[in-house]
């Protein structure tokens, strides 16, 4: 039996060990989402001071610790063995859960997944030991039901106060500093000063607490006399980051943001540290008291759980190392804090949120409120706010940095950290259920707003991209709450067999995750626009219509491949594939379409005919996916619903029109990468050919409808696949002659 809760203890500290990879590269966003933003330096740079700041901060979080004892249960209430299962169900869905979130790149509450996942696998094995003997009215006995409340509502009261006092609070200071970096010399000392108090203040009542070297008198009396602290804090900092900028000319927001970024990354490992390693520590405790009582596990009752139990330093050390090391290497972290620094950066771009009918209405609603309130103000005011908020010196600097520019600028990236520290030290004083990754969440929200980041073209996918988060919050609960509570009476009732089956599962989802993950990344760097940082040419421009209809002309010819393959096996899940394929395909046609357009102001003046044959050729494209989609999609729909299947002339007539048009479009794609006047020439001629086996297949097909060999749905389904391989073959042509016409005529032949 010992051996059986080694293996247990040993299975909770390496999941703790995976929890903390999978829970610092979500919770990363929260310290991070400012300075990388602002890029108050480099990736390295901003890392290690983060990473400086987890490993102090992790020192100072024994006294978290209880929470994952008794925060959420009474553990006098549970055995041993009953608690040991509990701790590694929780173990398990952490993993699981936070590992999900990182790949698809949602910042969640690590907080909130752990207290609820405790939850959840409480309740479990209180159910489970009520229906085995105690009344079920006794649950309530079991449970700490205040913490869930409290979780709840703190992830509202966060929404509402730390989004409105972000957004408030940086529409005054940007309307004191405007966008132009040289006015901000003027009062940057002031500013400063009063960022570094505040930031100073949020470091020792959060992120100093509990320390060896701070006592509780220390603390209350920094409570008791919180404002003269700051305001003597404020003038000091002020004085020294004057003296700063006379002497060295220092970049005076800089230095706030990275003090800033140091700050809350030693909070956040001082206070969610339990949310990682907290549970595996109770799991050990937990089995320290039961190797020391020599009682049968079944029979023990875990009341000694409820005292402080000290946390090892070296423990704490080790796990402030592999979170740094984490940040480090971590492309999920890099996912997650990309996420929440492209909601709320300065320029358009690449949305990766749709938006859906809600977000529509608040922006629409929102638009309206503001529209009106600005006929009111007086036009001196609006000519004043007008000249304030204008982001053209901004503009400006991006332009000449390319891409080396910050998605927004040191203002709002120093308002942010202050901000979400002031709220941060308030709600810990009123003992007020704020969560760090709601409030730093919600405040760059709320800066963003009020910078006038979130504009006509971009607001509605931005706030889609907030509600989804924020939804993603809620769902963390119920998904937490419920995977624990199935894997905690899985582990009840399984013993070691289940133990082992849910470890390889677990395992099994990290590596599927791990390889979405890459794909997805993979995806994104090759669809996302990207900020050239000098002009375009005309040769670049050329290679990049080249490289474009390469790779679309690839992906339709295995399309349409697949799509025949699956109407001649009736093979629904080719079809499906198709399917899918088709609108990743879309994506990228999208994204062709939007890169073309922002990249006409790189475009020299003279070159004019490159820059339309780039909008044509992106256009093309986008209505070729039109094309592929009218064939894709019915072809599944037609497997889908059972109908009968292709006749096999049917099928190699389809197959003969593929060829034809694979054929066109690798003499097109010559033409585009060689400039081959004879496989233009070959292209037209093989158009010409194509219409004509067409006719005959249209014709063919006439016949077999008068002889009854095909119903009326074949016919349709047919008859459409031969009108659209006409209008791709169409738009082919089309390609081909404006390169003609604009490229090949006018006597400038690509350089090789």
């Amino acid at each position: 039996m010992e051996t059986y809760y080694l293996i247990i203890l040993g299975v909770l500290f390496i999941l703790a060990f995976s929890d903390l990879i999978v829970g610092v590269s979500n919770d990363a966003v929260n310290f991070l989402n400012a300075a990388v933003g602002s890029k108050a330096g480099s990736f390295k740079l901003l890392v290690g001071i983060a990473g400086l700041g987890i490993l102090i901060g992790c020192t100072f979080s024994s006294g978290m610790m209880e929470v994952a004892r008794k925060g959420i249960f009474h553990p006098e209430h549970y055995l041993f063995s009953d608690l040991m299962l509990l701790f590694l169900a929780v173990m398990i869905a952490d993993v699981i859960l936070l590992d999900t979130f990182n790949t698809f790149g949602l910042p969640t509450s690590t907080t909130v997944s752990v207290v609820f996942e405790l939850l959840g696998a409480a309740v479990a094995i209180a159910l489970i030991k009520s229906f085995t003997g105690a009344g079920i009215e006794d649950i309530g006995a079991y449970i700490n039901s205040g913490k869930a409340l409290a979780i709840i509502s703190g992830i509202l009261l966060s929404v509402v106060v730390a989004f409105s006092t972000g957004a408030i609070v940086q529409y005054f200071v940007r309307m004191a500093h405007s966008f132009d970096p040289n006015r901000w010399k003027r009062i940057a000392p002031i500013w400063g000063g009063l960022c570094a108090a505040a930031i100073s203040y949020f470091l020792v009542v959060k992120g100093a607490k509990g320390s060896s070297w701070m006592s509780e008198e220390t603390v209350a009396f920094v409570n008791d006399h919180w404002a003269p602290i700051v305001a003597i804090s404020a003038v000091a900092w002020s004085i020294i980051l004057g003296l700063l900028y006379m002497l060295f000319k220092a970049n005076l927001l800089r230095i706030i943001v990275l003090f800033g970024t140091f700050s809350l990354a030693m909070a956040f490992a001082g206070n969610d540290l339990v949310n990682f390693i907290g549970v595996p520590l109770a799991g050990y405790n937990s089995y320290e008291i039961w190797v020391q009582s020599n009682t049968d596990p079944n029979m023990l009752s875990m009341e000694q759980l409820a005292g402080k139990v000290p946390t090892p330093t070296l423990i704490l050390a080790l796990a402030g190392v592999v979170m740094g090391l984490t940040l480090w290497f971590s492309k999920k972290a890099r996912t997650v804090v990309k996420t929440s620094v492209d909601l709320g950066r300065q320029y358009e771009g690449y949305e990766r949120f749709n938006s859906f009918a809600f977000s529509r209405s608040i922006v629409r609603n929102f638009g309206k409120l503001a529209m009106w309130v600005n006929d009111r103000l007086p036009e001196s005011l609006k000519k004043f706010i007008e000249r304030q908020f204008d982001p053209r010196p901004f503009n400006e600097q991006q332009k000449a940095l390319g891409k080396e520019a910050p998605s927004f600028d040191l203002v709002r990236a120093s308002s942010t950290l202050v901000v979400s520290s002031v709220l941060i030290a308030i709600g810990t004083n009123l003992k007020l259920p704020l969560s760090t990754t709601y409030v730093t969440f919600m405040v760059f929200m709320g800066t963003s707003l009020a910078d006038g980041a979130w504009g006509r073209e971009s607001a509605v996918y931005r706030v889609s991209g907030v509600l989804s988060v924020i939804g993603g919050w809620f769902f963390t609960a119920m998904s937490a709450f419920t995977i624990a509570f199935l894997l905690a009476c899985i582990l009840y009732f399984g013993g070691m067999v289940a133990m082992f089956i849910l470890i390889a599962i677990a395992i099994f989802l990290v590596y599927r995750s791990h390889r979405i993950h890459g794909k997805r990344e993979a995806e994104r760097q090759e669809l996302e626009m990207a900020e050239e940082a000098d002009v375009l040419t005309r040769d670049k421009i050329l290679g990049k219509i080249s490289k474009s209809v390469q790779g679309t002309f690839e992906s339709i010819q295995e399309l349409l491949g697949q799509t025949i393959d699956a109407l001649a096996k009736d093979d629904l899940k080719k079809a499906r594939a198709a399917f899918k394929g088709y609108q990743e395909l879309e994506k990228k046609a999208f994204k062709l379409k939007s890169k073309a357009t922002k990249s006409l102001d790189k475009i020299d003046d003279d070159q004019i005919e490159a820059a339309h044959l780039y909008i044509l050729i992106a256009e093309y494209i986008d209505e070729m996916t039109h094309i592929v989609r009218n064939i894709v999609k019915p072809s599944f729909e037609h497997i889908d619903n059972t109908h009968k299947p292709l006749l096999p002339q049917q099928i190699q007539e389809l197959e003969n029109a593929f060829g034809q048009i694979a054929k066109q479009m690798n003499l097109a794609q010559a033409v585009f990468s060689s400039q081959d006047p004879e496989a233009l020439k070959t292209l037209y001629k093989e158009f010409s050919n194509f219409v004509k086996h067409l006719r005959n297949f249209r014709k063919a097909q006439i016949k077999r409808i008068k002889n009854h060999e095909v119903g009326t749905r074949n016919s349709i389904l047919f008859f459409n696949h031969l009108g659209e391989f006409r209008n791709l073959s169409i738009y082919i042509n089309r390609m081909a002659k404006v390169f003609e016409d604009l490229v090949m005529n006018d006597g400038a032949p690509m350089k090789s």
